[in-house]
This record gives C-alpha cells, structure tokens and sequence, in this order.
C-alpha cells in the first residue's frame, strides 16, 4: 500500500480520504477536543460546504489531485467535515422560557381563542402554556365555585331568598361580586401572558392587547351590574320604607325577628291608587284595595271599596268618631264619599291631633266598615304603576270589550276587545278609563290589572328589570311598612305569588254605596276570607248546598260554561270569586 501526500491507498486501487478536522480549525481530530460535535452548537457562518477544505490541503471539487475548487485555502488552517449531527442545531428552549414548549407557538387568532376560553373556564389557558400546576389549581378552584353556586341555589326557598333583601345580605353580595370581578379580570390577564404574546408580531400584540383589555372590561360587567342593582335596591328601599325607630304611627308594633308579624295568623294591607297630578292639589284615593293574606299558605282575598262607598263610619279609637258620630259628613245626602277621607283629615290637623294623619284615619275608616284590622298601607302613583307595567315588560290581559282611553273622550285611541299585551299607559288606562263606563265597571278592571301585574312580575323578570323597577318604585307616594319587616315581607308575596287569589267587589246591586248595608258587608268579608281558607273541595260543596237566601258564590263549573266573551260586571257576581277566572288570567 503507497501512500502519496497523505491520501491513504485502498486495497483495490482506490484512494481513501484522510479524516477531515473538526470545524473549529485546530490540529485536533474528532472527539480530540471539538465543541461542535457534541454540543450541537450551529457552525460558523463560514463552515459551510463550501467554504471546508480536506484536513490534507486537498480541493473538494477533486479528490484525486487535491486542486483546490474556486479559491478554497487549504492547508493547516481549513476545515474539514464535521462529524455527523455536528452541522445541525438542536432544538432547545427559548431564551428566557421557564417552561417546556409542547406545541408550536400561537398564532394571534389562537392566542385569543385560548384567552377568550379562559374566561370561560380558568386553567385551560396555562394548561394549553405547559404550566399543568397552575391551570390545575385554578380549574379546580373554579369546579368549586361553580359546586358552592349550585349547592346554594338548590338549598334555598322562599324564606332563604328573601334573606337577600336584608341589610347584611347586600352589604356581602356587593364585596362578593367586587372580588369576583378583580379575580376574573386577574385571571384572563395572567393567561393571557402565559400563552406568551411576545411571540407574536407587533401587529399581533397590539391587536391582541386592544381584543384582551375589552374581554377584561366584558368579564367585570356582570359582577359591576350585581353590585350595582344591589346599590339601587338598597337606595330605594331606604326612600321608601323608613325604620321603625322613625314611624309616627303608633300603632305599628315592634317588628321581632323570630316573629315578625307578632303571632297573627293573617295580615291586611290597604293598597291605594293615587290620582295626584300637577294640576290638582292634595292626594285622591282612586281605587282602594285591601289584601288579606294567610301567613302561612300565601292564599290572599282582595276587597275592592268603591270610591263613592257614602258615609263611612270610624272607631271609637278614631278622633273621627267625635266628630261624625253618624257616619263620615253624614249631613250631606250627596257627599261624604269614602276617597274624600284621606285629603279631609290631612287638612283638619286639628281634629286628628296632628299632621298627615289622612292614611291613618283611612285605615280605620276601611278596617271598620270589613271588621278588620288595617295593619299597612301603600299608596302608589297611578303614573309610577304605569313604569312598573313597562319596567316588567307589560301586562298580558283580557280585554273583555274596547276600552276608548286617553282624555275625557277617549281620544287617544282605543283598546280592543281580545287577549292583549298591554303597555303601562295602556294598563293604566285599561284601569281607570270612564268613557262609556262607569266606576263599579273601572274597579272590575282594576283588579284585573292588579291580578296581572302579582301572576306576571315573576322573579326572573324583577332581576333583570330591576333597576328600571326601583327606579320605578321610588314613585310610590309613601307607606307606614318600616325597613325592618322588608325582608319577611318579600317572602311573604312569594306565597302569594304561587297561592289562590280571589276577589269581592262591593258593588251593585248586592251592595249600594249610597245606602250600604254595614252588618251584609262584614258577613260577606267574612265568609270570602273563610272560603279562601278551605280546602278546594270543601269551599266548593259549600257553595253548592247553601241556602238561596244567603249571597254565595256560585259553583266554579258554571262559570267556565259561560263564553269567552261574557264580562263578569258588577251585576252578575255574588261572593268572592278567583281572579283566573274573574279575568281570565
């Protein structure tokens, strides 16, 4: 075997290539101390195929005779071929990662997917980084959260709903939502750095910025929207119910926690429609309505007095009873009116033995003529009914025959006769409009509307109307229901709610209000509230079999035999009957 110049001679003929240097251009040999065969750093800008000459001197472009190719040096200081894998850099962490990459980098689109996701369910984001012990630590504290919603919402009732009304509660509903709303922006800023936007061109981190800073503002919206209905709740509920410490009515016991309504077995609350305007001075008690309720099932017995109801008598507890021992301006043939009473003793100060003492000598005036005893009142604007109507979305109500409405005349235009939706002016003018009618005819339909307005506002519709609804609400005139009896109060109209309504109107021709027969008043109250007590059955057989000579109210399948079209007037009902079917509800 010869050897010439260096190049080695194979057995048969060929010429063998001497091993080329390590590209770091030192005499040594592979694994004699090169750095670029075992750490896989890249080669130099000029270690290229190229530009590498053999360790001998010898071209590249002739192995044979060594001529160099294009100008190649050769000699001591050219390198060779790298050993295998020494060219290629492997794949290593970024600088200034501290996690593992498990998949290529995100685009601008996915980044914010991910980020939008994580609004939606936290960790996802910092799971799809690579960061498994924190995207495992907030999923698990969301499942959590989410557990606790659930068990709360399925634990409670009435009773424990009505716990939201009170003072406490609102107080921890508002920092709740407060945190919840700085953890939520917190964690859809944290997930959107773990996904790494640096990566991104400019473009993408100045879209993807502006895309996260609005979903960080949407996020914080619900919970500013809770805390702030929780605000306008609170703000209206002090307007309108003052604390008992602050009542001049005496005659409103102390409220006790265990038993707020001081072991009675029903309340009664008078709910007057106010027809104030700015063109009239004082207050006048349109329609008056009294709402028997049963404590513990809800089930409620409305009492509609008309306003020209003559002659009322008082208590003897009432200053009143002095001053009109016969009855209520007894002198006059003509006047005397029950809708008068309220403005008289509001202007004789004197009589009552003090200011504003008009819903006072009402409550007694009304209490004594049902033989019951008026513990609240609550006198609403008839325009601040109307923006409760529109504040729930209207009233869905049968309209027995066209109402003209709007004026005098009704010249507005006219309601007609079906299954309507109607507006909160048009439910107001369903409700007072005399236009061809008369007052007994507008108490039929104001009872209607009152019916609708307790089956229709329906707690889901308060939530998300609420603020309209306070809003609304701060138009009620006044009540002598203090704060402290807020709470049972709201549990106590969700019984109602779900309980049997029914309704007697003091009308002709059973009851004449110019000549009223006291004694047939009270037994017919009564008898409605006793029947409202009885179990559907017995109330019904009890209508059946009693006698011709007593006035009650006739068995429930007559009524459905009549047609859709028939109205329920002042001259066809006798006793108390349910507003589903007084009015279709």
């Amino acid at each position: 075997m010869s050897k010439r110049d260096g190049v080695d001679t194979a057995p048969e003929g060929r010429k063998r290539r001497a091993p080329r240097r390590s590209g770091t251009g030192s005499e040594t040999g592979p694994g004699e101390g090169s750095d670029a065969g075992r750490t896989g750093e890249p080669p130099d800008a000029d270690d290229t195929p190229q530009n590498r000459a053999p360790a001998d001197g010898s071209s590249q472009d002739d192995p044979t005779d060594g001529s160099p190719r294009n100008g190649a040096p050769t000699g001591k200081g050219a390198r060779g071929p790298a050993p295998s894998g020494a060219g290629r850099p492997k794949s290593r962490p970024r600088a200034g990662s501290g996690a593992p990459q498990f998949a290529k980098p995100l685009s601008t689109g996915g980044l914010l997917g991910w980020t939008l996701l994580s609004a939606i369910v936290p960790g996802v984001a910092h799971l799809r980084a690579g960061r498994r012990r924190t995207g495992l630590i907030l999923l698990g504290a969301y499942v959590m959260l989410l557990l606790a919603g659930l068990a709360f919402w399925l634990t409670r009732n009435n009773d424990n709903l009505a716990q939201l009304v009170g003072a406490d509660m609102q107080m921890t509903v508002i920092v709740i939502a407060a945190v919840l709303a700085l953890a939520w922006f917190a964690v859809i800023v944290l997930s959107y750095v773990a996904l790494g936007p640096n990566r991104l061109h400019q473009q993408g981190q100045i879209v993807s910025g502006i895309v996260v800073g609005v979903l960080c503002v949407s996020v914080m919206a619900p919970f500013a929207f809770i805390a702030n209905t929780v605000l306008t709740f609170r703000d209206a509920s002090q307007k309108i119910f003052i604390p008992l410490a602050q009542s001049t009515d005496p005659s409103i016991a102390p409220i006790k926690k265990n038993d707020p309504w001081n072991g009675k077995n029903r309340v009664n609350f008078l709910l007057i429609g106010g027809d104030a305007a700015g063109d009239r001075t004082g207050v006048r008690t349109d329609s008056m309505t009294i709402a028997s309720v049963d404590i513990a099932t809800g089930k409620t017995v409305l009492f509609s007095l008309p306003r020209n109801l003559q002659h009322v008598h008082f208590p003897t507890t009432s200053p009143l009873r002095k001053q009109f021992p016969n009855g209520f301006m007894a002198e006059l043939p003509n006047g005397g009116l029950l809708n008068e009473v309220w403005q008289y003793a509001t202007e004789n100060p004197q009589i009552m033995g003090g200011k504003n003492r008009g819903p006072r000598a009402l409550m007694d005036a009304i209490g004594y003529t049902l033989n019951l005893k008026i513990d609240y009142y609550a006198m609403m604007n008839m325009y601040g009914f109307a923006d409760l109507v529109d504040a729930i979305g209207g009233l869905k109500i049968r309209v027995e025959r066209d109402i003209k409405w709007g004026g005098h005349f009704g010249t507005a235009g006219t309601i007609k006769a079906g299954y309507k939706k109607l507006t909160g002016e048009q439910a107001l003018w369903y409700g007072r409009s005399r236009v061809d009618s008369d007052d007994f005819s507008r108490m039929a339909r104001q009872r209607c509307v009152i019916g609708a307005f307790a089956q229709q506002a329906t707690p889901d519709k308060i939530l998300l109307n609420f603020g309209k609804i306070a809003e609304a609400t701060k138009r009620l005139a006044q009540t002598n229901i203090p704060q402290e009896l807020l709470e049972p109060l709201v549990a106590l109209a969700l019984k109602v709610k779900s309980a049997k309504i029914t309704s007697l109107q003091f009308v002709p021709p059973e009851f004449l209000s110019g000549r009223p027969d006291w004694l047939k008043i009270r037994r017919a109250a009564k008898k409605a509230i006793d029947d409202s007590t009885r179990p559907a059955r017995s109330a019904q057989a009890a209508d059946v079999t009693s006698s011709p000579d007593t006035p009650t109210t006739k068995p429930t399948r007559s009524f459905v035999a009549a047609k859709p079209t028939q109205t329920p007037t002042q001259n066809s009902q006798k006793g108390a009957k349910s507003l589903s079917e007084l009015c279709g509800l």
